[in-house]
């Protein structure tokens, strides 16, 4: 099967104003947005849609509550970006939902051309409130490196301990057999925090969705209890606390521009 499934670990690494560090290993699915339908319709234990041991839904990513087809959407988000015809291919890395709990801080979208070079990236950020951020990277149609580098300011607020006023650097790589994501976060000219994706392929299988489902069950519980976990600590150890800007408050989903760097 063209999807994949990534075994691999997290890392978030603060620096101000405390220092910690943790790891925790996740499982992540790769699929092929065209091919997936196909492909989770000959799997027992993977569906489309529908409840299973692990399923992905249209209203978990991309256009979300209007449940649009991953395709389209992607499609008009690219072009709204530049890229002047449709994607030959694209690509979605995401943790799937496990028991129907789900939950994803990042999920990426890869779109390639006919030749298979990355021309498109989508980084799409959640946030714990129910408000999503989609960050777009297009070279007009130009292939983009197999690793890139890519910047932007921080618009879509996330973690009530740290401010607006902060700069993103982004580190991507085409995804294979290894899958690498960094993410570096800058905030007054200063490192706030670093959070790391790694992970290596498995093929896509029956077999190998139950072996994720005893290494990593209930993935995404995971996420959400470091999640609160850390932010607990940080409360109690005197972190200032950032409500959502005002101007924030009400926006669901919105969308702006990476750039190479």
């Amino acid at each position: 099967m063209p999807s994949q499934i990534y075994l691999g670990q997290v890392m978030h690494q603060r620096f101000f104003p405390m220092q910690y560090q943790f790891r925790y290993g996740v499982m992540s699915l790769r699929v092929d947005i065209d091919e997936i339908e196909a492909e989770a319709s000959a799997l027992k234990w993977l569906s489309l849609n529908r409840f299973n041991l692990f399923s992905l839904h249209f209203k978990d990513y991309g256009a979300r509550k209007t449940n649009q087809a991953w395709r389209v959407w992607a499609d008009k988000l690219l072009a709204e970006y530049g890229l002047p015809e449709a994607a030959h291919k694209i690509e979605l890395v995401c943790f799937p939902r496990f028991m129907n709990v789900t939950f994803n801080p990042l999920a990426m979208w890869y779109a390639y051309n006919q030749q298979g070079q990355m021309i498109g990236i989508i980084g799409e950020v959640s946030n714990t409130f129910g408000q999503w951020h989609h960050y777009v990277l297009t070279n007009h149609g130009q292939p983009l490196a197999d690793s890139v580098k890519a910047q932007a300011k921080k618009v879509f607020h996330v973690s009530p301990f740290i401010g607006m006023d902060c700069q993103y650097q982004f580190r991507f790589s085409k995804p294979s057999e290894q899958y690498k994501i960094g993410i570096y976060q800058t905030e007054n000219n200063q490192q706030v925090l670093i959070s790391t994706q790694v992970g290596q392929a498995q093929s896509l299988s029956d077999k190998n969705l139950i072996k994720a489902a005893f290494k990593h069950p209930f993935n995404t519980l995971k996420v959400l209890a470091m999640i609160h976990w850390w932010a607990l600590k940080i409360w109690l150890k005197g972190g200032k606390f950032h409500k959502t800007p005002k101007q924030l408050e009400k926006i669901d989903y919105s969308h702006t521009e990476m750039n190479q760097c």
